[in-house]
């Protein structure tokens, strides 16, 4: 057991890591000389000796210094163990107010909390532990559940247990079979039997039935077990309880200027419960989606409209002249939690949803949706399945293409082709694979070579500041930067510094933020007022507070208070996976060296289909954007959802 710590190390540490809501560091820096430096010492009457700070805002910070009263308690086991106090931050979210006394009774616990490794858990464990033992059955019982969350991050729904066996044995568990016993005991774990093979018992009478493969039975973490269990279930509900919107003939009515294709997508929407409209850009889905909505208004039918995103759900607005909203704001997703008001018990009152850019949607979501379409609801779903797949995990378009138990209308027609669609062609191009030379005398697609990191990042700047304004007359405002990483001199961190330089210099006057950054989200937080904006969501900061800032996002205003402030980043550089299901008049996609490992045709794909008038490509990757186009992506996601749904639907 450790001896413990000064009271003023904790107390120091806390302040240092910003866990204090409302504290900046000037503040911070201030308070020693105030004779505040412990917990014991803060009182709203010290608080009001601090240089610029009345009485209304001393008890605010000494209100709010009460309220992290559990992520202090953490703080001070953590400092304890000499981890960073840092990690205390999102513990009351992770393990309770009581997450203290949850980490003394299980130092393991500390592994559900973002940015924690193994490492750091032993520690804690070895401080809090008398005689910490690496084969404690909590030990074992965390790291199965951890490998199953590593793997959610590749956006693995399932993993087989050979692979979670194997990763058991890596950090030294003699005993893999209790271990996982102990997870799915626990109730965070779902161990899932293989399947029962295929068996024709006309065929020999004498012939023994195969036994079911073991390398085929797999683990999930039971949250997303469960939601893909959901998915299955509400499909089949949807499907058997649909009812005829209107005759096949009624699509007659709106028929002008759809192909045969179209036509039938629309036929699909009105007879089954559940429908998907797939197709590449420039292949007419956002036509047939404003034909489906125009004859639904007609019929008098309740149409929904939704996206994963701020901006595809404006661009869904404006392609339909229909209200639609982000899926989470559809929802009515509740703050951070990630709860939703609309449920079975609240559900929706459409007779249909249409969801557009659906290949983002993750597995979760996908079955909040479900839950909230109340039987008979028919559900459009529209989406590009060569774009990658969701952040979060699952492959829920995808397997729903692949279960062969929903109605599937695939636009092939590349109408944007005919109008000289310079971006449109090369996007079709590697969708199929192949990486054709750039034919683009109007400058629609530039393609500019760099040899290297810092030559590309040195072209990109140029490019937004200077050449792209200039030559083509687009805003650099509208004009987005795309990168699939975030280190290095061409990743997001850097060319955000870069780029703030030339477009908005300052001193970041809140939390390196300036009136006139742009930002993005990384995370929800849809309870702020007044509508609150979400994850990937890119805005504008219009004004600065005591600690707070004003953004102006794609769906509206937001005022962002001081604690969801580490939830914002500089935006004029994005990774493709955050600018996925959004488009801006220009984009610059950059392919630094150190992408080439991660580069797929998925990831290729979606970086370039985010440009509606001008396309630039920074290319420095070499050989390795060819061969990422011309191989499928190589990293599939292991899910269950596919065999499930052919269970649940199939014959």
């Amino acid at each position: 057991m450790s001896t413990p710590v000064p009271a003023d190390r904790v107390f120091a540490a806390f302040c240092a890591a910003g866990l204090w809501p409302g504290l900046g560091k000037r503040t911070a820096a201030e308070l020693p000389a105030a004779g505040i430096t412990s917990a014991d010492d803060v009182t709203a009457d010290r608080l009001l000796k601090l240089p610029r700070v009345g009485k209304q805002r001393a008890e605010r910070l000494f209100s709010s210094f009460l309220s992290a009263a559990p992520t202090y308690e953490v703080v001070e086991l953590l400092v304890g163990a000499g981890l960073d106090a840092k990690l205390a931050a999102g513990t009351a979210d992770a393990l309770g107010p009581d997450a203290a006394r949850r980490l003394r009774d299980d130092p393991w616990a500390l592994l559900g909390l973002t940015g924690v490794g193994l490492a750091d858990a032993d520690r804690l464990a070895i401080a809090l532990l008398p005689g910490a033992d690496r084969q404690d059955t909590r030990r074992g019982r965390a790291v199965v559940a951890l490998t199953l969350r590593t793997a959610t991050r590749d956006g693995h729904t399932v993993l087989p247990v050979d692979l979670v066996v194997a990763a058991l044995r890596a950090e030294g568990i003699a005993d893999p079979a209790a271990a996982i016993g102990a997870a799915v005991d626990s109730g965070d774990v779902l161990d899932h039997e293989p399947p029962e093979p295929e068996f024709d018992e006309d065929a020999d009478p004498d012939t023994e039935p195969p036994e079911p493969d073991p390398a085929l039975r797999m683990l999930s973490l039971a949250r997303y077990g469960m939601a893909e269990e959901a998915v299955a279930e509400n499909v089949a509900r949807l499907m058997a309880t649909a009812e005829r919107i209107a005759d096949p003939a009624a699509v007659r009515s709106v028929a002008k200027g759809l192909d045969e294709a179209q036509k039938q997508a629309v036929a699909a929407v009105l007879g089954a419960g559940v429908s998907l409209l797939t197709g590449g850009p420039g292949t007419g889905k956002s036509r047939t989606v404003a034909a489906v909505v125009k004859l639904l208004m007609a019929k008098g039918s309740e149409v929904a409209l939704a996206a994963p995103t701020g901006r595809a759900a404006k661009r869904l607005e404006e392609l339909t002249d229909h209200p639609a909203v982000t899926v989470h704001r559809l929802l009515g997703a509740q703050g951070t939690t990630g709860g939703f008001a609309r449920s079975e018990e609240w559900p929706l009152d459409a007779d249909v949803v249409v969801v557009d850019e659906a290949s983002m949607l993750d597995v979760e979501l996908t079955a909040a949706l479900l839950e909230a379409c109340p039987d008979g609801t028919h559900l459009v779903l529209v989406g590009d399945p060569a774009q990658l797949p969701s952040i979060g995990p699952g492959h829920v378009l995808g397997d729903l293409i692949d279960s062969g138990v929903v109605p599937v209308t695939e636009l092939t027609t590349l109408y944007r082709q005919a109008e000289g669609g310079a971006i449109a062609r090369l996007a079709n191009a590697v969708r199929g694979g192949e990486l054709p030379r750039v034919d683009s005398p109007d400058r629609e697609v530039v393609v500019v070579p760099a040899t290297g990191s810092a030559e590309a990042a040195r072209r990109v700047v140029q490019l937004v500041t200077d050449s792209i304004p200039r030559a083509l007359k687009i805003d650099p405002a509208t004009v987005q930067v795309v990168t699939p990483v975030h280190r290095g001199p061409a990743g997001t961190i850097e060319l955000n510094k870069a780029l703030k330089a030339e477009l908005n210099p300052g001193d970041g006057t809140v939390w390196g933020f300036d009136v006139g950054d742009r930002v993005v989200a990384t995370a929800n937080h849809l309870d702020l007022e007044p509508i609150g904006f979400a994850n990937g969501e890119t805005g504008v900061v219009t004004g600065t507070g005591d600690g707070s800032l004003d953004v102006a996002f794609a769906s509206g205003p937001v005022t962002v208070p001081t604690n969801a402030l580490s939830d914002l980043r500089h935006g004029w550089a994005i990774t493709v996976h955050r600018a996925q299901g959004s488009e801006w008049p220009g984009v610059v996609v950059v392919l630094p060296p150190e992408a080439g490992g991660m580069l797929s045709r998925p990831l290729v794909y979606t970086a370039l289909t985010r440009a509606q008038s001008h396309l630039s490509i920074v290319h420095a990757s070499g050989a390795a954007l060819a061969r990422a186009v011309r191989e499928v992506d190589v990293r599939p996601r292991r899910t269950r959802l596919a065999r499930l749904l052919a269970e649940t639907l199939g014959d």
